[in-house]
């Protein structure tokens, strides 16, 4: 085995909570997630957002998205505390923070920035991990990443060359590729993918996903804070509209933490295959994180707009929102438990129910509707929690 290989690798005792350098890669999450949102606000302020537009602006936060998993998951197989990682983790921030400010214009006259910066982060990491692992098995899974990272660059990169439908097309095909292959867990021609190739920390990576989830939760706050601040006369309806956005936020945090939430990590360790977990409660993590920044979007619009009539487009984002996140935590629940409580399926069925009435009612009153659905589960978990002994996790497959 060759000693740089093991020397990057993790060593057995190392800390398993994450340092104060992923947080610090974190914090350009929080203004790439407000760009994404106020792409979104502007499109839907100036009426021109059809399906086309929402597409576009879901494909530049799910980029975002691989970017930051990926990276999670590099400093969770590899030693932090390394040189070379801790430079590869520098880059990857600097490469979202281009992406982040090539955002609203990424379709237009800055599409080569935003995709030339995501592709050069995942092939800079490449061209460092590969050749450092040289001798250990540990290669054959790093190359799988790199190989698969050169397939999507080719539609990345040409889809910024071209315009219009070409690159909305060319790069839905790149973001299919990216989460095709991180599902997939990377395969390659020369190996098999297997479970013995991506051994996980629980406890590390679990919190990476809290860390996010906290992440989004703050572009929340900071999006909604800025709209009220912004407001030009700050009371009434603006000031309800504020105080519904902070409820809402406290509540999307509890409904989190309940349970599930906080035995993550737990379910991991039981799990007879903890990668399989920890690929479903990425896509849970994935929902979560679109329907907060969903939220953000709407409660925005809800700020600068409390009364009057609700624009169609809206309510989607409203309402939306916190359907994906139901959805979103009922899937860390099934991976945590192996099953869904009733009351995240009746949330979110009685938001779509409600949406098509919403057009009836000012923003003000379609936030409040979200907000009451979201109490009325906060409760029930309040109620199950003084009710029930403390519930240990059962992962799908768990180890006997």
């Amino acid at each position: 085995m060759s000693t740089r290989a093991a020397a990057l690798l993790r060593k057995p005792g190392q800390p398993q909570r994450p340092s104060l350098l992923e947080l610090f890669f974190d914090l350009v999450f929080v203004f790439a997630l407000n760009r994404v949102s106020h792409r979104m606000v502007d499109e839907l302020t100036e009426r021109r957002i059809v399906l086309v537009e929402a597409g576009e602006t879901l494909l530049l936060l799910l980029a975002f998205l691989v970017l930051w998993f990926v990276t999670a998951w590099v400093t969770d197989l590899y030693d932090p505390q390394r040189p070379q990682l801790q430079l590869l983790v520098y880059t990857a921030m600097l490469g979202a923070l281009v992406m982040a400010v090539a955002v609203p214009r990424a379709f237009g006259d800055r599409g080569l920035v935003f995709a030339g910066a995501y592709v050069a982060v995942h092939i800079i990491r490449g061209l460092v991990i590969v050749p450092m692992l040289r001798g250990h098995e540990a290669q054959l899974r790093a190359a799988g990443v790199f190989f698969w990272f050169t397939l999507s660059a080719v539609p990345w990169i040409t889809g910024a060359i071209v315009t219009d439908l070409a690159r909305s097309l060319l790069w839905t095909l790149a973001i299919a590729i990216d989460y095709a292959a991180l599902l997939l867990l990377y395969p390659a021609p020369w190996s098999r993918a297997t479970q013995r190739q991506w051994p996980v920390l629980a406890e590390y990576l679990s919190e990476r996903y809290r860390q996010f989830f906290i992440i989004a939760l703050g572009e929340l706050i900071l999006t909604t804070g800025s709209a009220f601040s912004d407001t030009s006369i700050q009371h009434g309806g603006a000031a309800a509209a504020f105080a519904v956005a902070f409820i809402t936020t406290v509540l999307l945090f509890r409904v989190y933490l309940f349970r599930a939430g906080q035995l993550l990590p737990e379910a991991i360790r039981a799990a007879a295959e903890p990668s399989r977990l920890i690929r479903e409660a990425y896509l849970a993590h994935v929902l979560m994180v679109v329907g907060i920044v969903a939220v953000a979007v709407g409660y925005e619009l809800v700020i600068e707009h409390p009364f009057g009539r609700t624009n169609g487009p809206w309510i989607p984002v409203i309402l939306g929102g916190p359907m994906l996140f139901l959805i979103g935590r009922a899937l860390v629940e099934h991976a945590v438990f192996d099953r869904v409580s009733h009351s995240r399926i009746i949330g979110a069925l009685t938001l779509a129910g409600a949406s098509p009435l919403m057009i009836l009612l000012p923003p003000l009153a379609v936030a409040g509707t979200a907000v009451v659905v979201l109490a009325g589960i906060a409760a029930t978990d309040a109620v199950h929690a003084r009710g029930k002994p403390p519930e240990r996790p059962h992962p799908p497959n768990s180890k006997p």
